[in-house]
């Protein structure tokens, strides 16, 4: 699976280390502390701004002398420093080896952004393509137990929450994570007092015992509807 390839590609490796290590502060954004991640939105929402403003100096015509080539390469520095754009592949990403892959940490603070706090990923970095091509890039590589685990914790927090767009592709990850620990919080949510965390983990815990249904819009009405068993 190769994750996402924009406009920004034709960066290289050394782009790749030097974009994660600038986002160090980003990971405020799933602050449990309101005035960290408050602080990290700020910034967020700074750096948007900065890449809004960079995308209109590309297609102006005020600076005659800056080529277009290099409005374009600043162009693409505003957007490595938020979200989505940071996730926007420079580097090849090689098919099964998440390894190699240095922006693997963005993609799952992107994640976990959009799983712990919704309402804030949807109003500074709502892009439900990326989140679809991401889950699914996730669920088709290798997994280390680190990785693994935070796959582990994504399908746990989907499952208890009211439905998503794309939230469908997490049952994917499921499947390849498929074992003790996420059917123990399976189960957990299973019999829990949200209502939507019941009925998702019931569901993500039918379809692991029939791998060989395809999860569907069709079946998934079909199995709330008790058509299918």
């Amino acid at each position: 699976m190769i994750f996402p390839v924009t406009e920004a590609a034709g960066l290289g490796i050394d782009d790749d280390h030097e974009r994660v290590e600038g986002l160090a502060w980003a990971y405020g954004l799933v602050s449990p502390d309101p005035a960290e991640r408050a602080a990290a939105l700020d910034r967020h929402a700074g750096a948007r701004m900065e890449a809004a403003a960079a995308h209109d100096r590309l297609h102006e015509g005020r600076f005659p002398r800056l080529r277009f080539g290099a409005r374009m390469r600043a162009y693409r520095r505003a957007c490595g420093r938020c979200f989505p754009g940071a996730l926007w592949s420079g580097s090849a990403y090689a098919h099964g080896e998440s390894s190699a892959w240095p922006r693997l940490p963005l993609a799952l603070l992107f994640l976990e952004w959009e799983a712990r706090y919704p309402q804030e990923w949807t109003e500074h970095a709502k892009a439900w393509g990326t989140k679809q091509a991401l889950i699914r890039g996730l669920a088709a590589t290798d997994h280390d137990h680190c990785l693994r685990a935070k796959l582990i914790d994504l399908v746990d927090l989907a499952v208890q929450r009211t439905y998503r767009c794309k939230d469908r592709e997490y049952v994917r990850v499921a499947r390849v994570v498929d074992g003790d620990e996420l059917r123990d919080r399976l189960h957990r949510a299973q019999h829990s007092e949200n209502p939507a965390a019941q009925r998702h983990a019931s569901y993500v815990l039918w379809l692991l015992d029939r791998p060989e249904i395809p999860n569907t819009r069709h079946v998934w009405c079909g199995w709330l509807s008790g058509t299918l068993t």
